[in-house]
């Protein structure tokens, strides 16, 4: 299992969003780069970077604070957030993230993704889906589009793509449990792709209910941020 830590920069600050609402976040005193450098000490590398003031703005927001993250030893930035654009995503990329997450754009001008991961390869593009129901949502989750979670994977799969994030919104920033139903049926569907949960983890229980049910990635945010989950018991695990 693949513990992700999740890190949400507003201003280049620490916050956690309730349900994706930017109306209901929470500030943490902690600077990002201490955050990171924490993650890897504990042999967490594979770093998730959501950049909210780009989503927001839909163009990249945060990029020194990027730049800050990826010259961390050992730290591999997984980045999201306003990439739109061939620019924003080659921005991303020389500021020294390791992998992109794109999900607007891949629902919004699929051609776009179609041609990033013709270009840049299916190990640095990921296919970040935020859905509700099964349907799509984009644009910091204020959108919802007519399309299913199947639908866009479907549309990538002849294209290289290995790697889907898929946030559940009524899940995420609850710390009430993952919908494990959601990522079953979709290991079952696409058994060569990697799935990252994402949503709602609260407690070590839950990763060893994802474990147990053949998940191999986890992000995990609000639950360390809160204390429901140390650093010390991911290390272990």
């Amino acid at each position: 299992m693949t513990i992700i830590p999740a890190i949400d920069l507003i201003n280049g600050q620490c916050v956690r969003l309730l349900q994706g609402d930017y109306a209901q976040k929470t500030c943490y005193d902690v600077s990002p780069l201490n955050m990171v450098r924490a993650y890897v000490e504990h042999g967490l590398k594979r770093i998730h970077v959501v950049d909210l003031d780009g989503a927001k703005a839909a163009s990249p927001q945060n990029l020194n604070t990027l730049q800050q993250l990826s010259q961390v030893d050992g730290a591999e930035i997984e980045w999201g957030g306003g990439i739109k654009t061939q620019e924003a995503l080659q921005q991303v990329f020389d500021a020294g993230a390791t992998y992109a997450v794109v999900g607007s754009v891949a629902a919004k001008s699929p051609e776009l993704f179609e041609q990033w991961l013709t270009q840049y390869g299916g190990e640095r593009m990921v296919l970040g889906a935020d859905v509700k129901n099964d349907m799509v949502s984009v644009n910091g989750w204020t959108e919802e589009m007519p399309i299913s979670i199947y639908q866009l994977i479907d549309r990538f799969v002849p294209y290289g793509l290995s790697q889907v994030i898929c946030t559940d919104i009524s899940c995420d920033g609850m710390l009430q449990g993952p919908s494990i139903e959601l990522y079953v049926r979709l290991k079952q569907k696409y058994p060569h792709l990697h799935f990252t949960v994402s949503g709602g983890i609260s407690s070590m229980q839950d990763i060893e209910d994802l474990k147990a049910k053949g998940l191999d990635r986890v992000i995990v945010g609000k639950a360390i941020y809160e204390g429901h989950i140390t650093l010390n018991e991911l290390y272990a695990e």
